[in-house]
């Protein structure tokens, strides 16, 4: 099943200041997760960040924050137990006034959001609120597509460990390059230029 941007949202996990420095080869998969975001914001596609206790680890980089939705901030490791899932799949407002003061054949129907249920998902650290986050979506029984060159862990390992343990899961472990190009799918897509020189 590829991508399709129309029914995807994309979720960044934990990019935090004080996080990076110590993730196995976090410069590339930082510039990964910003091309994503950047990506995500030419597509119009809804994203969100998530930062695990702030206060200790700071701020997502500002870049990031900026194309985001929201952030959320958290305390336990999977965004899901924060309220995640509450962003994903909103429940539709009702109208305001009072519905009582109108016959019902003049009170406006309440306009339903699609739903978008492809979660695109990177993050650090993988092994613990990338994982932890990931396999909450799914059990919630969204398409999960994890992009490995934009999730990281402080060894090599543990990373590799996230990985398997999510492709056993049920998650699709997925590149940058395959989510933007699928997202895409033709070169006379409108942003293909712009998405040609994020990846150069």
């Amino acid at each position: 099943m590829l991508m399709d941007d129309q029914d995807s949202q994309l979720v960044l996990v934990d990019f935090q200041s004080r996080l990076m420095p110590v993730i196995f080869e976090g410069e590339q998969v930082l510039a990964n997760a910003l091309r994503l975001a950047q990506a995500a914001h030419l597509f119009e596609i809804p994203t969100f960040g998530t930062e695990q206790n702030p206060d200790k680890l700071g701020p997502n980089p500002q870049a990031m924050r900026d194309v985001c939705r929201r952030t959320l901030s958290k305390m336990s490791f999977s965004a899901c137990e924060e309220g995640l899932v509450d962003v994903l799949r909103p429940i539709p407002r009702p109208q305001g006034g009072n519905a009582r003061s109108l016959p019902k054949h003049l009170q406006k129907a309440v306009p339903s959001t699609p739903k978008r249920e492809t979660i695109v998902i990177a993050g650090v650290e993988a092994h613990i609120c990338l994982l932890q986050t990931a396999l909450d979506l799914l059990q919630e029984e969204f398409q999960v597509f994890v992009v490995t060159d934009a999730c990281g862990s402080r060894t090599e390992r543990n990373r590799d460990a996230a990985f398997d343990r999510l492709a056993g899961a049920g998650a699709e472990l997925v590149t940058t390059e395959m989510v933007l190009f699928e997202w895409l799918r033709s070169a006379d897509a409108d942003p293909f230029h712009e998405i040609q020189a994020l990846i150069k």
